[in-house]
């Protein structure tokens, strides 16, 4: 069930008052990271399977 435009903006409302608009490029540039570290970790446990 995808999320309407209202509930997307009430989650980013929340999230900005959890963690101040100052700490959100730290948060996004650590969840970018993280998710990039996975699907290099996943590509390369593919590889091993293939070989």
């Amino acid at each position: 069930m995808p999320l309407g435009a209202t509930e997307i903006l009430l989650i980013l409302l929340v999230v900005v008052l959890l963690f101040g608009a100052s700490r959100l490029p730290k948060l996004a540039r650590s969840v970018s990271e993280a998710r990039r570290e996975l699907r290099r970790g996943s590509d390369d446990e593919r590889d091993r399977d293939d070989g």
